[in-house]
């Protein structure tokens, strides 16, 4: 049975952030040609993953572990120059490089059942009918608002840090900056100074890592992660098991008070924020810096979901449903976990579609796009 209107390919590769790219990459290495055998779909509206929409204070000399894509490095960026163009504009040379000719803005509303060994992916451009698919969409696009009694009456402002565009908007305030990672600490060093006075409170005391991080500590980390989802739980990020990397500019922060810990409040007031002990501090604005979820709801009509609320995998391999591979998601969300899901899925989808191809053209053009 063939859908009318609807484009057979071998996979669909869904978001272009470093997970897609990755993938593409491995993907044309295989032989198959994007457009014929392959299709990008990104529902951003240009090439950069979430770097695109970090704030623009975030210069890339304050990013923490970019790991380049497989095939090309990221040389000669000014350190100066906002994370966001930098990496925007590798993202787009890389594409360009390998052409990969993703397809943008387009949003995926569906991933379902189709007909036979196909699935059936339904887009903003039209539906596709893939024989496997591999889910890069991360989690910019989902950010997570934790629930306080008093939200609803607070007289000040709520945003979360996904809103975050730089310390100006916080000239004067009177901040309470909620969360524990990596943009929680760079956005309440980033405000402090121009602020009237900044909280920082976390439900957990924050890990401070000193000292290198190897590829021992890295594997460990990953593990605890990939445990949680061997589970069927909704994973953790890698950096919430890795701990905060200790810079200098931590440790003066910490010695001017700046990263004074506090225990997370009860509830929020008309004019701040409270504890259980009847202690209270006033605020004009609660920063929310915790965190995202990942984007999976299109492919709610597969029911992959455990009742834990997560999805197991083999790999990268859902075990629902040996067709669906999802990178970036739990123990590969991070770069270099990205670069290796993306090579691993590839490999998978080679085995179960009827194992390796003869070189052919989208081998040959991407050997020379390489070697040049």
């Amino acid at each position: 049975m063939n859908y009318s209107g609807v484009r057979d390919v071998e996979v669909v590769v869904i978001g272009a952030g470093q997970a897609g790219l990755a993938a593409a990459f491995h993907l044309r290495r295989a032989g198959w040609a994007p457009d014929r055998d392959f299709v990008v779909l990104d529902h951003s509206p240009r090439p950069g993953g979430a770097w695109q929409f970090r704030w623009p204070t975030l210069t890339y000399d304050k990013v923490h572990g970019m790991h380049a894509l497989p095939g090309m490095e990221l040389t000669g960026a000014d350190p100066r120059r906002p994370s966001s163009e930098v990496i925007g504009g590798y993202f787009a040379r890389y594409e360009e490089t390998f052409g990969l000719r993703v397809h943008r803005p387009v949003s995926v509303s569906a991933v379902r059942t189709g007909d036979g060994e196909r699935l059936l992916v339904e887009t903003s451009e039209g539906a596709y009918a893939p024989r496997a698919l591999i889910n890069a969409t991360g989690t910019w696009d989902r950010p997570f608002w934790p629930r306080f009694p008093g939200q609803d009456v607070f007289a000040g402002r709520q945003l979360h840090s996904a809103q975050y565009a730089g310390p100006e908007d916080f000239r004067g305030a009177r901040v309470v900056v909620v969360g524990g990672g990596t943009s929680a600490v760079q956005q309440l060093m980033e405000l402090a100074p121009v602020a009237a006075a900044t909280t920082w409170v976390t439900r957990r005391p924050p890990v401070f890592r000193e000292g290198p991080f190897g590829e021992e500590q890295g594997r460990a980390a990953v593990a605890l992660v990939a445990e949680r989802v061997r589970q069927g739980l909704p994973p953790q990020s890698v950096v919430s098991v890795t701990g905060l990397p200790m810079t200098e500019a931590l440790r003066q922060a910490r010695a001017s008070g700046v990263l004074a810990r506090q225990p997370l409040f009860e509830r929020l007031t008309p004019g701040g924020v409270a504890w259980a002990d009847g202690r209270t501090v006033e605020a004009d604005v609660v920063l929310y810096a915790t965190g995202f979820r990942a984007v999976l709801d299109h492919l709610a009509p597969l029911r992959l979901r455990e009742p834990g609320g997560g999805i197991r995998m083999d790999g990268t391999r859902t075990l629902h449903d040996a067709r669906v591979h999802l990178v970036g998601y739990g123990p590969s969300a991070s770069t270099i976990g990205a670069n290796r899901a993306g090579r691993a899925a590839v490999r998978d989808i080679r085995r179960l579609l009827d194992g390796p191809r003869q070189p052919g053209r989208g081998e040959l053009e991407l050997a020379g796009s390489i070697a040049s």
